[in-house]
């Protein structure tokens, strides 16, 4: 147990800290200066972790303010700008965030299990509600899967659209924590058909009404889940944190769990960093989605090959794999990416840099990111106190 590491990462969040909530950087950006839904909510996760109370108070504080600013047809906010004179609200920037409600919900949940805080729960309930009642509409077919629109997520310059993985996934995991306490049949039933379809859709040789009979009989599986597919078919790279969702929350069969975990320890392996990218292959100049992904951005184009999206390596997306390892008794692997989020999170003399180069292991992005020292947090403490999320 690496303690210097553990304790710097600790003071990361403590710097980042604020009345209104979790900053997403301690770097003097603007853009990170502000209270982010899904980065708060990660940060609100290493708190409880961490059994820290005045983290876990910002992570009260973080909820909050996403709740005080919830649009009146449930949004959630992507961020919170607080300025001198008002604070500034983005509920997305090319397209709107649709994790942002899914982890607002999560983090409510989370939050009230550890703290035992039920007041807490039942004054978000109407928030909660609004947000289910969103999900559903989101749907826009009734037929259980979310339809994302391009930028719609953390991957926000990033190829995946129409029925992604990711968002499905949080979905599932929002429902079971909040059903958790509500314990609704209705709720039971709806997990269990959300859950019924991404198996049948994104998994090989299954049984059932496909989504698109023509794209799902086209598509090469490989040993592991699809990031997304729409009607013009799918998308076949490995999404990381998606992949790591489907086996935390005991998604898919057995054998396909296996064969993520597999997979996605031996990719870690093999790179330099030893951990990682968050999406896999690179996408390349000629490559099929390439205008795709290199016209997706609203102020400067990042994804080069091997960086951001683009196969890029996140601490914060490995701390997640790291989780999914040890939910599968594979210990000593999630101790080894804990071991390499470490080192990365070390670099620069204890930077947090957002992601690294994979190619050449060359920072990116911000500097002192919040939620790369939270997932070290997160899995320290889960290998080594046996913290457990509410799944």
């Amino acid at each position: 147990m690496n303690n210097l590491a553990y304790d710097n990462a600790v003071a990361l969040l403590h710097k980042v800290s604020t009345a209104n909530g979790f900053l997403a950087s301690a770097e003097n950006t603007s853009n990170y200066k502000r209270v982010w839904a899904r980065d708060g909510v990660i940060c609100g996760l290493a708190a409880l972790a961490s059994g820290d109370e005045k983290l876990i108070a910002t992570f009260k504080n973080t909820l909050q303010t996403l709740a005080d600013h919830q649009h009146k047809i449930g949004t959630i906010p992507s961020n919170v700008c607080f300025l001198e004179e008002k604070s500034e609200i983005s509920y997305g920037g090319l397209a709107g965030r649709v994790d942002a409600v899914t982890w607002f919900i999560i983090g409510v949940c989370q939050y009230s299990y550890y703290t035992n805080d039920s007041v807490f729960l039942e004054k978000n309930k109407s928030a909660i509600e609004k947000c289910l009642g969103l999900l559903d509409a989101w749907e826009f077919n009734n037929k259980h899967l979310l339809y994302i629109p391009l930028s719609g997520n953390w991957a926000d310059e990033y190829i995946t659209d129409g029925y992604v993985l990711y968002d499905q996934l949080l979905r599932i995991w929002a429902l079971k924590s909040y059903n958790h306490f509500v314990k609704d049949a209705a709720i039971s039933e709806k997990i269990a058909n959300i859950q019924k379809q991404v198996e049948v859709n994104f998994q090989p040789n299954t049984t059932g009404e496909k989504y698109h009979d023509g794209a799902y009989n086209a598509v090469e599986f490989k040993g592991y889940m699809p990031c997304s597919f729409s009607p013009s078919g799918y998308k076949t790279n490995f999404d990381a944190f998606a992949n790591s969702l489907a086996v935390l929350l005991n998604i898919g069969t057995e054998a396909m769990q296996n064969s993520i975990v597999s997979y996605a320890s031996n990719l870690a392996s093999e790179t330099k960093l030893g951990l990682v990218p968050a999406f896999w292959p690179p996408i390349f100049e000629t490559d099929e989605y390439w205008s795709l992904l290199h016209k997706n951005c609203k102020y400067e184009f990042r994804n080069f090959p091997y960086e951001f999206h683009n196969a890029g390596s996140w601490p914060m997306v490995n701390g997640f794999l790291g989780l999914a390892l040890l939910s599968k008794s594979e210990k000593e692997k999630a101790a080894l990416i804990l071991d390499k989020i470490q080192e990365a999170n070390a670099k620069g003399n204890y930077s947090y840099y957002e992601n690294f180069n994979t190619n050449t292991e060359a920072p990116n992005g911000v500097s002192y990111c919040a939620w790369s020292a939270a997932a070290e947090v997160l899995l320290q403490q889960s290998i080594h106190t046996n913290f457990k999320l509410v799944l």
